[in-house]
C-alpha cells in the first residue's frame, strides 16, 4: 500500500507509525483507518521490530478522531459507520508487540480512545485528552466506553462522555490514561528511551503477557461490533445531524428539540 495519510519508519527496531494530517488535527478519514490498519499489521509481522510507536504529526494533535468534514451521517470509507474503526482497534489490541501512543497535544475523541488502546502512552507536559462525542452527536459505544472504564474508573469515564471536558496531560496521568509525562522537548528521547528497553526483553514473554491482558477485556470487542450498529442507527437522525452540522457552523447545537 502506498501512504497517503500516514508516514511510516523503523527506528532501532520501533516501528513509528505517524499519521500525518496536520492540517486536520491528525483526525482520520476512511483511508486513513484503512493505512493504520495496514501499517500496524505491518509491524506487527516483522520480526526486526520490537514496539510499534503511534504518533501524530506536527506540534498541535495527536489525533482528534473521525474527520467531520467526511462526515455526512456516514463517514467516506468502509465499515458499518463508514471507518473500519474496528479493524483499527482490533489491529492495536492484536499485534504481538507493545503499542506506545506518542500524545505531543490534543487527543480527543476518537484519539484518546487510541490512547485508551494503545498499551501505553507517553505525553508531553501539553497534551491534552478528553471525549467530544456528545457535543458532535456521536459516541464510541465500545473499547472507547467499557475499556476507558477499566482504566480510569468508571466514575471518571462516566464523566468524561457525559460531561466532555479537556484534561491537561497531569490529570490525565493522575487518572491513570498516561503512563508518563514529560517536558515537551524530551517526548521522543522518553518514547526511544522506552522502545530500547522493551527492545532489550523478551519479545515471546511481552506477546504471551499482551495476550493475557487481553484476554480480560475480550469481550469488549463484542460490545464494540454490536454498539457501532446501533452508532449507525443514530447517525441517521437528525439529532445526530444537528451536531455535525453545529460543528460545521461553528455555533453550539440544539439537540434537544430533535430528541425522541
Amino acid at each position: 500500500m502506498n501512504y497517503d495519510d500516514i508516514l511510516y519508519e523503523v527506528r532501532d527496531g520501533a516501528a513509528w507509525v505517524t499519521i500525518n494530517r496536520p492540517d486536520r488535527m491528525n483526525a482520520f478519514r476512511g483511508r486513513t483507518c484503512d493505512e493504520l490498519i495496514h501499517a500496524i499489521q505491518k509491524a506487527a509481522n516483522d520480526r526486526e521490530v520490537g514496539v510499534i510507536v503511534l504518533a501524530g504529526a506536527g506540534e498541535k494533535a495527536f489525533c482528534t478522531g473521525g474527520d467531520q468534514s467526511a462526515h455526512a451521517g456516514q463517514y467516506d470509507g468502509r465499515g458499518t459507520i463508514g471507518l473500519p474503526v474496528e479493524e483499527l482497534h482490533s489491529a492495536i489490541r492484536e499485534a504481538p508487540k507493545p503499542v506506545i501512543a506518542r500524545v505531543q497535544g490534543y487527543a480527543i475523541g476518537g484519539g484518546n480512545v487510541l490512547c485508551t488502546l494503545c498499551d501505553l502512552t507517553i505525553a508531553s507536559e501539553r497534551a491534552v485528552f478528553g471525549q467530544v462525542g456528545p457535543k458532535v452527536g456521536s459516541v464510541d459505544p465500545g473499547y472507547g466506553t467499557a475499556l476507558l472504564a477499566r482504566v480510569v474508573g468508571e466514575k471518571k469515564a462516566r464523566e468524561m462522555w457525559y460531561l466532555c471536558r479537556r484534561y491537561t496531560a497531569a490529570e490525565a496521568l493522575a487518572m491513570g490514561l498516561v503512563n508518563t509525562v514529560v517536558p515537551h522537548e524530551r517526548l521522543d528521547d522518553e518514547v526511544a528511551a522506552w522502545c530500547a528497553e522493551i527492545m532489550e526483553k523478551s519479545p515471546t514473554a511481552i506477546a504471551i503477557a499482551k495476550r493475557s491482558f487481553n484476554m480480560d477485556t475480550a469481550h469488549q470487542g463484542g460490545i464494540a461490533g454490536m454498539g457501532l450498529y446501533a452508532l449507525k442507527l443514530y447517525y441517521d437522525t437528525e439529532e445526530s445531524r444537528e451536531g455535525v452540522r453545529a460543528f460545521q457552523e461553528k455555533r453550539k447545537p440544539e439537540f434537544r428539540k430533535f430528541a425522541k
